[in-house]
């Protein structure tokens, strides 16, 4: 940021950018490569601390990105003033791209698909999941944007890690469906190939009409009777840590 004023720059990218909200969403989003035109900080020698105890890989990156701005000035940037006092702008990922990922086979690892999400910060955590499991992608269906505010807040700037996209149910990538449905097959007995999509309904209503007529097979997550759901996140990873325990890679 050297010779730019840092809240200028934030002024005129804001409304185009995505926003890091925090620490380690800006960690997250460097360690994986993301274009960051501009990160503040009311506190750069607690920020600067911070990541040489937890990201040391990243510190030169921020020692380089980050700028002090008054506390003021931090709060009236974001609408939830993080508690390490850190926020970026960053630019998306390019939607080309992240399709052109989506559709490459053979895939190494499955793509999830969450179908009419509802939850923000569900929507977040499963994205969080996705890049630790290394899958190859997150596609939502529906109006949810998987890349709203709440939803990076929530993945920890892991968006960067994984390709996020929101698609039509028509549109998904190519690859055998596998739709999570109380009535499906116990999940234990079935291996999940690497080339799969992942397909998880939507916190209230489930598998809509169009995902469930596209799904090839129907599997479903041991749970006690009378146990009426897992929580969307928890879903994911159980069924993203079976994938990976009968042969997918980490």
């Amino acid at each position: 940021m050297t010779g730019s004023d840092p809240l200028r720059v934030w002024h005129r990218l804001a409304d185009t950018a995505v926003l890091l909200d925090g620490f380690h969403a800006l960690k997250h989003a460097v360690r994986f490569g993301a274009e960051v035109p501009v990160a503040v900080t009311a506190d750069r020698s607690a920020a600067l601390a911070l990541a040489e105890e937890l990201a040391p890989d990243v510190l030169a990156a921020l020692d380089g990105l980050l700028a002090e701005v008054p506390e003021a000035a931090y709060r009236a940037l974001v609408a939830r003033p993080h508690l390490t006092a850190v926020a970026a702008l960053a630019v998306r990922p390019s939607r080309e791209a992240n399709l052109r990922k989506l559709a490459h086979t053979p895939r190494a690892a499955p793509v999830v698909v969450l179908d009419n999400p509802r939850n923000l910060g569900n929507a977040g955590a499963v994205i969080r999941l996705a890049a630790g499991f290394g899958a190859t992608g997150v596609v939502t269906t529906g109006t949810l944007d998987p890349w709203h505010a709440t939803v990076v807040r929530g993945g920890a700037g892991l968006h960067f890690a994984t390709a996020v996209e929101r698609l039509a149910a028509e549109e998904l990538p190519p690859g055998p469906v596998y739709a999570l449905d109380p009535e499906g097959e116990d999940i234990r007995g079935v291996k999940l190939p690497d080339g799969a999509l992942l397909a998880f309904g939507s916190e209230r209503s489930g598998l809509s009409a169009e995902l469930r007529a596209r799904a090839d097979h129907l599997v479903a997550l041991p749970m006690r009777p009378q146990v009426s759901s897992y929580n969307l996140a928890t879903s994911v990873a159980m069924t993203l840590y079976h994938w990976s325990a009968t042969g997918g890679a980490a």
